[in-house]
């Protein structure tokens, strides 16, 4: 089974937030949330409350996004429950399916996740969307997609966010559905839930930046591919060239990837 364990200090995570705050305010960077999306499941961290915690002292609403993998486990739901903000994965609910399209620690077991967004929602009193993020062949059938809508139906998140791969997948034979499903498929989740939307376009290039192109390129790049053309945008609002990614990687911090006929930036680790 994964286990939990400390991954940050909260208190070194509460400071470097807060001067990121300082210097997004100095260039006049609105922010909404600080959001937990580390490289990784943020529920493993067996810190993650205390975190939470010390940045909400910051003044600005917390925000995670988990894939709800130990959201059976009290403890962490508990922990959780202190954000303001909380995005919870729900690709399927067939064993099968979740399976497939998750690959998931074969200790985990999807009918006590289920349960687990269950009793989280009836505990929390922030603002609870769940992420579906639809596969071409693997959980885009209409059968499917309407066990998911009952269960959606029965949590009410805020917002239901419907997703396709968007950015370079581990695995490369993965397909967003056409158009005629991805339509069918809000149809269905519409006619249990309120508020449920796309995330199927392109985002734009319009990310805050500290004023220090290379931080932020490292710092946006480790949990979020960037498109070429955002590269530039960002380099452009920060007075720099294009060297500044050549330098990233010729050191090996940055590493390209093809897809859908872009160029993606992303932070490499492991060096």
């Amino acid at each position: 089974m994964a286990e939990r364990c400390p991954f940050h200090a909260p208190e070194q995570m509460a400071g470097e937030a807060r001067t990121r705050l300082e210097q997004l305010h100095r260039q006049q960077e609105k922010v909404d949330y600080l959001t937990l999306v580390p490289d990784g499941e943020p529920t493993l961290d067996s810190r993650l409350g205390e975190t939470i915690s010390r940045l909400r002292t910051l003044g600005t609403p917390v925000g995670v996004i988990t894939n709800s993998s130990l959201l059976w486990r009290k403890e962490v739901r508990e922990e959780l429950a202190r954000a303001d903000w909380v995005s919870v994965k729900v690709d399927a609910v067939d064993e099968t399916v979740w399976r497939r399209i998750n690959r998931p620690h074969p200790g985990l077991e999807l009918a006590r996740i289920l349960d687990g967004i269950r009793a989280f929602r009836r505990s929390f009193s922030g603002i609870l969307v769940t992420e579906t993020m639809l596969v071409r062949g693997i959980n885009d059938q209409e059968p499917c997609m309407r066990r998911v809508a009952a269960f959606l139906g029965e949590i009410r998140p805020k917002r239901a966010y419907l997703g396709i791969p968007t950015r370079p997948p581990m695995d490369r034979s993965v397909r967003a559905p056409d158009e005629a499903t991805l339509n069918r498929i809000y149809q269905i989740l519409a006619e249990r839930v309120e508020g449920v939307e796309y995330l199927i376009g392109y985002e734009g290039d319009d990310f805050a930046s500290t004023g220090n192109a290379e931080h932020d390129l490292l710092s946006i790049t480790a949990v979020h591919p960037m498109r070429a053309e955002a590269v530039g945008t960002l380099l452009a609002r920060t007075h720099a060239s294009w060297q500044v990614v050549e330098r990233l990687l010729t050191r090996g911090d940055l590493v390209t990837a093809d897809y859908q006929g872009h160029t993606f930036y992303l932070r490499r680790f492991g060096k």
